[in-house]
């Protein structure tokens, strides 16, 4: 089974066309090495999967060519524990962090740009 139809099977990015581009921009690696979308996968196949600030490593378990629900999804592969452990670190440390730009809504205004010209932006 291609490793960009099983990553969207498995509902780890939204749309086969994206998942295609992950792994065509290296942030797909199946067995430790980088990959073409067309790439073979088996049960047995370790997954690095970097998919915007999360990083999942996974060991594929089924093949399935249809996307279900996240239950079924989550019965195509397991998780190591590192990796479960790294994302939950992950999780709490982004949540005492504040976002710089939560307080901007849309386009700055003018008063917003006067304010970043005098701080030098």
């Amino acid at each position: 089974m291609r490793v960009d139809k099983w990553l969207w099977a498995a509902r780890f990015f939204k749309t086969r066309s994206l998942a295609s581009d992950a792994v065509s921009g290296g942030k797909v690696k199946v067995n430790g090495a980088a990959t073409k979308p067309a790439r073979e996968i088996k049960p047995g196949d370790q997954l690095d999967i970097a998919n915007s600030e999360t990083r999942w490593t996974v060991t594929v378990r089924i093949l399935s060519e249809k996307r279900g629900p996240a239950p079924e999804a989550r019965l195509l592969y397991e998780e190591t524990l590192d990796s479960i452990s790294a994302r939950q670190a992950a999780r709490e440390g982004r949540q005492f962090i504040q976002d710089p730009a939560a307080d901007i809504h849309g386009r700055p205004t003018k008063r917003d740009r006067r304010q970043m010209d005098r701080y030098g932006r």
